[in-house]
């Protein structure tokens, strides 16, 4: 579909407007890791600032395992193991760090969580064990297949992603083809969507409706009999898992991780503004916000960095309109270049701003406000009177 887009008579527009495949790959692992932190926070209310903690060990893990680090895990360990793997051990230190974490509320267990993610950014920082110059990050020295993503032991129920060690595909059902990060993409939102709809069943579960409870009075939901620590406890080992996945995913697609990239308290900060842009308590809020931001980054990218508004104005405008003079010698080709040559972020960060003034309940939560209930039910019934008029 890409590819007949930017073939159209519209390609110029098309590459201006739509994010490349290998940044949607991204878009999608990271939304993963995105909505794990909505689960926990968007449901029960208390903030993980740091959820980082989770992303970077299933990361790390990969990369570990993939250099035959880890004992019994080798090289070759299959990658869907490593994820599962990676999750539970994320698990398991959300189990430890909820344990604490979770006798205090509000701001107070969004800075312990912050403190323990912290706590791991610095351990694994300096820690020689990972690889010659931890600071710098690791990458995947004992592998050269891709990870592949499948049925493990079956290699023709496999594909492998990656940026330059994935699987291509010629001649899909006689014409269609895909080359290797069109295949990572599939494949990584195989994972995604599986994963998704796994929190989905956990949420619009029994377990799931104490978790709003908790998020809604707290008190009340004590009061009627639930353990609501063991509850939060809980969302928060199943979030801690999902993160880690995320985190297996992009250290499989992009084969290596750094403490920066991985456990800094900013990736769980990033995962914030996605939940507050898509819509806290919605589960796909995030995924939405995220293609927003990234959108956004990528249409006011820099000249040479792909498709962007910069370098479409700069051929589109013609010579003579770029050196037409605005004000006290400056031309429009340079304050085309001032105003929006690296400053995606300046503008992503006021976009944020007017989210959060104008909607607070985030993209999609403002579509199921407008609808009056989850957008999954109440837009097919709303189409579907409108076209019956």
């Amino acid at each position: 579909m890409y590819t007949l887009l930017v073939s159209s008579p519209l390609s110029a527009e098309m590459t201006t407007l739509l994010p490349r495949v290998e940044t949607m790959v991204g878009v999608l692992y990271f939304a993963l890791f995105a909505m794990s932190f909505d689960f926990v926070s968007g449901y029960t209310g208390y903030l993980s600032f740091g959820h980082a903690a989770f992303y970077g060990t299933g990361a790390y893990l990969v990369v570990l395992a993939a250099n035959g680090k880890l004992p019994l895990l080798g090289a070759e360990t299959p990658f869907v193991l490593l994820l599962v793997l990676g999750g539970l051990l994320a698990l398991l230190l959300a189990l430890l760090i909820g344990a604490v974490s979770f006798r205090l509320t509000g701001v107070y267990f969004a800075m312990i969580t912050l403190g323990f993610s912290q706590v791991l950014y610095v351990f694994v920082r300096d820690w020689d064990f990972v690889g010659s110059n931890p600071r710098d990050g690791i990458a995947v020295t004992g592998r050269t297949t891709g990870f592949e993503i499948g049925v493990p032991g079956v290699d023709a129920l496999n594909l492998a992603i990656g940026q330059l060690s994935g699987d291509e595909i010629e001649g899909l059902l006689g014409f269609v083809s895909l080359s290797t990060t069109e295949v990572s993409y599939y494949m990584v939102g195989l994972v995604v969507l599986v994963c998704y709809f796994a929190m989905q069943r956990i949420i619009h579960s029994p377990f799931g409706r104490v978790m709003v409870a908790i998020r809604e009075n707290e008190e009340r939901a004590e009061a009627v009999g639930y353990d609501t620590f063991r509850y939060k406890l809980g969302a928060f080992a199943i979030s801690a898992f999902f993160a880690a996945v995320a985190g297996g995913l992009f250290a499989g697609f992009r084969r290596s991780a750094t403490p920066e990239n991985a456990f800094f308290f900013l990736v769980a900060g990033d995962a914030l503004l996605a939940a507050i842009i898509g819509g806290f308590g919605t589960l796909a809020g995030p995924l939405y916000g995220r293609l927003f931001d990234e959108t956004v980054r990528e249409f006011l990218s820099k000249a040479g960095e792909g498709g962007g508004l910069l370098p479409y104005l700069q051929s589109q405008l013609g010579e003579a309109t770029l050196s037409t003079v605005v004000y006290d010698g400056l031309t429009v080709g340079e304050a085309i270049d001032t105003f929006l040559n690296g400053h995606a972020a300046l503008y992503v960060g006021l976009l944020f701003v007017l989210f959060v003034l104008y909607v607070p309940n985030g993209m999609v939560g403002t579509v199921r406000d407008r609808l009056g209930g989850r957008v999954a039910e109440r837009l097919p019934a709303a189409l579907g009177r409108r076209f019956d008029r």
